[in-house]
């Protein structure tokens, strides 16, 4: 077995056995939360003996602090559904992968986000394409490459060379935005892989919609499958959902069989 495929599987051990003591600190803390909560309610219910006005208000604490622990759990058990995807990136950045700029969209220029010194713009803080390529412990808003209107492409450079089988699309929560909705979040999108060197010939894997709706990790097998191995996946998001100046990208995930060819 080639030395960077042993490494690969080493780098996806880890981060298996890391998710899994992650999922038994997570059950931990779901349990305390849970007679947290009883014992709460518990306390409450021994203290039934004050008077009518008193205890209305301890019935508001309780559905109060009913409702913060509810809100706990409900967040722990998000953090433990959340990114299961299991499968080893070959878009990621850390490994090798990187973005080829000459395939890619240009990226949206915005004047707010630009740094000012005595009225004279001086530094651009867009986020670059090859943020889509790593991994990043928590999603904030904003931190992700955006590109003007609702159609767009990006031109990748795997790791090494795989039989492609799924991709990953990730976008941040309508809960967490800003402006209370996520329409700068991609719609439809195709990907298609290339052959020889990054150019030429464009195979056509898949066409897929993002469901804002659903969970904001999405997985998608792609449906063409290939015999050989490729080295370049090319992204081409077809559609937004409505955002009229730009679309959004957070993380874009290859998945596949790795070839023996390096």
């Amino acid at each position: 077995m080639p030395k960077e495929h042993l490494e690969l599987l080493k780098k996806e051990s880890q981060t298996l056995e890391n998710n899994f003591r992650e999922i038994l600190l997570l059950i931990e803390q779901i349990d305390v939360l849970k007679v947290v909560l009883r014992d709460m309610k518990d306390g409450t219910h021994n203290h039934s003996w004050a008077l009518h006005g008193e205890a209305e208000e301890d019935q508001d604490s309780t559905e109060v602090l009913d409702e913060e622990m509810s809100n706990l759990v409900h967040y722990v058990l998000k953090k433990l559904r959340g990114d299961q995807v299991q499968m080893a990136d070959y878009a990621l950045k850390s490994a090798g992968a990187s973005i080829i700029e000459a395939g890619t969209s240009e990226t949206y220029k915005n004047n707010r986000a630009k740094l000012y010194w005595h009225g004279i713009g001086f530094l651009n803080y867009e986020m670059p394409p090859d943020i889509i390529l790593q991994v990043k412990p928590d999603v904030h808003p904003g931190k992700c490459w955006a590109f003007p209107g609702s159609q767009g492409h990006a031109l990748i450079k795997l790791a090494r060379k795989i039989i492609p089988t799924a991709v990953t699309m990730e976008h941040i929560s309508e809960k967490v935005s800003p402006s209370g909705n996520i329409s700068s979040a991609p719609k439809e999108f195709s990907v298609f892989g290339i052959m020889k060197r990054c150019e030429g010939e464009e195979i056509f894997l898949g066409q897929f919609i993002y469901n804002k709706t659903e969970t904001t990790v999405q997985t998608f097998e792609l449906q063409h499958e290939l015999s050989e191995s490729l080295l370049c996946v090319k992204l081409k998001i077809l559609s937004n959902w409505g955002h009229l100046k730009y679309t959004c990208l957070y993380r874009f995930r290859v998945h596949g069989v790795p070839s023996d060819e390096t």
